[in-house]
């Protein structure tokens, strides 16, 4: 094969793929608990169905924020077969049109020029997306009790530890009559709903939807306010992130004021910060507290690393790679107020130029400088 399955430990493939509900369903996205994952190829083979029919028969249950469980197949009918639905409950089937994913994780290859082979097996992945266990179909025995022993993902790393997420928490990066600067400056702007990025049609385009995100932003336009807003974060956040990670960061994509607040509860579930064609030069990302005792909730979560919160001083920085799902807790009591920058290089600057040609309607070009 050219591609070789992902053995014990190693990283699964990120990719999107269609389901009944879902025609670009993000893989990255079931990051934060375990992940069943069964390459079927088709449902009407006889191993699948032997397979099919031991997991219906062990009455397999198991609760969402512990553990899912998906199915890969070639047949668009296994969307609708009863039997894969019950096995794979609400509608948690990928169409993988063309074997693209399936080819990717060493499922299927060509056997001679006219002939594909394809390799059913199945994987259980942990909370970060690494292979925790991996058997073929006719061990569904060994994939039943492995799915109904799992860990908490909470302490999917050891029972005896608290998980850590790989962030860096920076105090003192703004000094507290900064701070309210920004807070009044936003309360004396125009905010506006905040959108968060989705590819639709190869585009990347920004959505609203409280459901998945309430927040209201406004872009700091004050060209001496934005000046001394980037001074401080070279000088005092820049070098620190250089230190822990070895990245010289030399660009800041965005200037805003962000605020949840707790008359909606303001959130935004989890997500990743780089997963469009738009948003892929992103490194790292920046959440600095403006307020921090004067609110309750609105915690930082990494949900592939554990349920601890992170929440820092007014004033000062957390920070963490864009790669990694994270979340805004809903803000309970009070008011947060935020400002959220990315930073990247050069040399992603370079990619964010070449990728506006992937942006859609509403969001602004860049152009490098």
């Amino acid at each position: 094969m050219n591609n070789k399955p992902p053995s014990w430990g190693e990283p699964a493939p990120w990719f999107h793929a269609h389901t009944t509900n879902n025609p670009q369903f993000a893989f990255s996205s079931l990051g934060g608990r375990f992940v069943g994952l069964a390459f079927l190829g088709d449902c009407s083979a006889k191993p699948v169905i032997k397979f099919l029919e031991a997991v219906n028969q062990s009455n397999l249950i198991t609760r969402d924020d512990k553990s899912v469980r998906f199915a890969v197949t070639l047949n668009q009918r296994d969307l609708h077969d009863p039997q894969t639905l019950k096995a794979f409950p609400n509608q948690r089937i990928f169409y993988d049109e063309g074997g693209t994913v399936s080819k990717h994780y060493g499922a299927l290859d060509k056997h001679s020029e006219q002939q594909e082979i394809f390799y059913a097996y199945w994987l259980i992945l942990d909370p970060t997306l690494r292979v925790y266990a991996k058997g073929t179909l006719d061990e569904p025995d060994i994939f039943i009790k492995t799915m109904q022993k799992l860990p908490d993902p909470e302490y999917h790393s050891s029972p005896d530890i608290e998980p850590w997420a790989p962030v860096l928490l920076v105090p003192r990066v703004l000094e507290s009559d900064f701070c309210e600067t920004l807070i009044r400056y936003y309360q004396k702007g125009q905010p506006e709903p905040s959108g968060f990025m989705r590819t639709i049609g190869g585009k990347t385009l920004e959505l609203q939807d409280n459901h998945v995100k309430r927040r209201t932003d406004i872009s700091i336009d004050d060209k001496n306010l934005q000046a001394a807003l980037k001074h401080r974060i070279r000088t005092r956040l820049t070098p620190e992130i250089a230190k822990a990670f070895q990245f010289q960061a030399t660009r800041i994509e965005r200037y805003i004021v962000a605020c949840y607040d707790s008359s909606n509860a303001g959130f935004f579930k989890e997500h990743r910060d780089n997963t469009t064609k738009g948003t892929a030069h992103r490194r790292f990302a920046i959440s600095i507290n403006l307020n921090s005792d004067e609110y309750e909730g609105g915690e930082l979560w990494f949900p592939e690393y554990g349920n601890r919160r992170y929440k820092p001083p007014t004033g000062g920085a957390i920070v963490f790679s864009c790669s990694l799902m994270h979340a805004a807790t809903p803000v309970t009591s009070g008011t947060r107020y935020v400002t959220l920058p990315f930073l990247y290089d050069d040399a992603a600057a370079r990619i964010r130029e070449e990728n506006n040609r992937f942006l859609g309607d509403g969001v602004e070009p860049y152009q490098s400088s």
